[in-house]
């Protein structure tokens, strides 16, 4: 396990490469952003925006673009800035959690959305073929997200597809801002290949099949083809790529201001700031599995964009890092194992197959021990 010689990329993460040098992608991506002319990437996305108004020849076509919202920060700023900045009027795309999942936060922000004056479209999948995916993806691949992750990136460009809206923008680019190569496009802000990215990167329905889900009951999670999307003339734009300011915690900020309530139990669950995975309480259980598998969390690709950006030093990092990232509270976990119906012990033995036993021992009593050092790798 080795880390990038500027912030706490561990070379774990998948698809990603360092340098010859020793320097992560993302590092390498931000070092350049002070030399970027902000104003001429706007006009770049101006151009885009405009040119998709002259061709979107839809029913819909008062909808000039779509957005994939949960109600979270990054969507709250995105949905804004481009109706107050672009004044375009977009239609906002939200996969809705079951009632069983989603929490009283994430249903009190997409009202949230709701209150501020835009139009969302509200995408909910049968909750019993659902859960029994969830419980299936946690089995099969230590990753209850799986199943629903894909229906999530699905849901957007399927919606854009029917309504024959092909202008889609999305957040943060993975390929450059988390260092995710597989997902780069043919620009800095084409998105047509998000595809790719570890989250999607196999994630077609043909386990789900080998699981013995029908294929009538999984139409909600295929990801449209490369065909159905060169038919639909669809693209995918990366938005932050166009803003300068950018980052989880500006996003946190500017929608916190416009009405986005934040969770007070972060520091419980990995999360100090509260203001990722607002909607659910069982990401933080995924990102506990992620560390297990991988070394990082969520909280190591939070500190290192406050690295790149100059506001926290590798050494005050590595602090944060062993601190908090992993964090998982037991009432989480005790829920979770209560919605799929499986014991806690169920759970864990799952989780220890998992682990990673490169990075982390497992005692006989069951507490899980690094092997590491975060900053330097394996001991």
């Amino acid at each position: 396990m080795k880390y990038c010689i500027k912030c706490l990329q561990p070379d774990t993460r998948p698809n990603i490469e360092f340098d010859e040098n020793g320097i992560c992608p993302a590092c390498n991506y931000y070092a350049h952003l002070g030399d970027i002319d902000w104003d001429e990437r706007c006009n770049t996305l101006v151009e885009i925006v405009n040119q998709n108004k002259r061709t979107n020849q839809s029913k819909y076509k008062h909808y000039d673009c779509i957005i994939g919202v949960s109600g979270g920060k990054d969507s709250t700023r995105q949905a804004i800035w481009i109706r107050e900045k672009l004044g375009l009027n977009p239609l906002l795309v939200c996969l809705a959690y079951p009632p069983d999942q989603v929490n009283k936060l994430g249903a009190r922000n997409l009202s949230n959305l709701i209150e501020l004056g835009f139009d969302i479209h509200t995408i909910s999948l049968a909750p019993k073929t659902w859960k029994k995916l969830m419980l299936s993806s946690f089995r099969k691949y230590t990753n209850w997200c799986r199943s629903t992750e894909l229906a999530l990136f699905a849901a957007v460009p399927r919606l854009a597809i029917r309504y024959k809206i092909p202008l889609i923008l999305w957040g943060e680019n993975p390929g450059l801002q988390l260092g995710d190569l597989k997902a780069l496009g043919k620009t800095g802000y084409d998105g047509n290949n998000i595809r790719n990215m570890n989250t999607l990167e196999g994630g077609g329905i043909d386990w789900m099949l080998e699981e013995g889900f029908l294929i009538k009951d999984l139409i909600g999670y295929q990801y449209p083809s490369h065909k159905e999307f060169d038919d639909a003339n669809l693209q995918i734009i990366y938005l932050g790529w166009f803003l300068g300011d950018w980052s989880y915690i500006n996003n946190g900020i500017y929608s916190s201001l416009n009405g986005l309530g934040v969770k007070d139990d972060g520091i419980l669950n990995g999360d100090p700031q509260g203001i990722s995975a607002l909607d659910t309480d069982w990401v933080s259980l995924n990102q506990m599995i992620k560390f297990l598998k991988f070394g990082f969390g969520n909280v190591t690709d939070y500190i290192n964009e406050e690295i790149r950006l100059g506001r926290c030093s590798r050494d005050e990092a590595i602090r944060i890092v062993e601190k908090y990232d992993g964090l998982c509270s037991k009432k989480y976990i005790d829920s979770f194992c209560e919605y799929l119906g499986i014991t806690l012990k169920q759970f864990w033995d799952q989780v220890h197959s998992s682990t990673n036993k490169k990075l982390f021992s497992i005692k006989k009593n069951g507490e899980i021990e690094k092997l590491f050092k975060v900053g330097r790798g394996l001991i």
